[in-house]
């Protein structure tokens, strides 16, 4: 694992009570980044798999200790501005700083656009990409008053990149967190902050574990081929440490001039 060096620096990591979110949270602490670790904690109704619980984030909190560094859970709905504009001001108040925002909050569940429900499209899209710009909203304007840059690293998918098949509503706000990254980028660029998004194909976290068909297939099979030249799908998904290692690196020094870019980790899946 490269050694980066976070310390004295602050992660501010949504959707951490479990998979992607909570990986990137134990891999800031590795790396001497105190962290604060957020999620909705409760289920979305239109949403068909149950959602991060309050014991999961506090375990969350627990492992960053566990890394040696300091922990804050907050429960934030990304949905809601006030509840994340909220959370933005705990964490500076805490900590005195915010350095790295871990965009990661998001669900995802099936059904074809023409069977799609108004609801459904709603409550996704508010997650996944209106919850996605309000986190960057409040901790880009702590960026910009505090005078010394900053790293936005958001979670897109390689749904951002192509269509998704029985996922149609997914891939729009995935789309939408690219343009969203790039339009960032160009704004908040002269300030010392960078604005990147990675985009995994299937991760093993409990999302997918929640969308497994009565057969087992994951039905990311049935809405695209998701293997690549890797074969990763075939043998298994990528672990969510593949995605936090890409997540670290783009928070790194060593991506100082690395923006807006959109970063697939997807065992070569977009490449076809």
């Amino acid at each position: 694992m490269p050694a980066y060096d976070f310390t004295d620096r602050v992660a501010f990591v949504t959707g951490a009570a479990r998979g992607q979110g909570r990986s990137h949270a134990r891999h800031y602490a590795r790396h001497g980044a105190d962290v604060v670790v957020t999620d909705i904690c409760e289920d979305v109704a239109t949403n068909p798999y149950p959602l991060g619980t309050p014991a999961e984030l506090n375990e969350t909190a627990e492992l960053v200790e566990a890394e040696g560094r300091e922990a804050l859970a907050l429960e934030v709905d990304v949905r809601d501005e006030s509840q994340v504009a909220a959370a933005v001001e705990t964490a500076v108040d805490e900590f005195g700083r915010i350095d790295f925002l871990a965009n990661n909050a998001g669900i995802w569940n099936v059904t074809d656009l023409v069977d799609l429900e108004r609801r459904q499209w709603a409550d996704l899209v508010d997650t996944n990409l209106t919850g996605t710009w309000l986190c960057a909203k409040h901790v880009g304007r702590h960026f910009l008053d505090r005078g010394a840059g900053g790293r936005i690293v958001s979670t897109a998918s390689t749904a951002a990149l192509v269509g998704a098949r029985g996922a149609g509503h997914y891939a729009a706000a995935k789309h939408g967190v690219v343009g969203l990254t790039k339009s960032l980028a160009l704004e908040l660029g002269e300030h010392g902050v960078t604005v990147n998004c990675v985009a995994p194909t299937g991760v093993d976290t409990p999302m997918i574990d929640g969308m497994l068909d009565e057969e087992g297939e994951e039905p990311m099979t049935r809405i695209s081929d998701a293997s690549g030249p890797m074969n990763v799908i075939d043998e298994g998904l990528i672990e969510p440490r593949d995605v936090s290692e890409a997540v670290m690196w783009l928070s790194s020094d060593a991506a100082r001039y690395v923006t807006g870019v959109v970063l697939p980790v997807d065992a070569g899946m977009t490449a076809k």
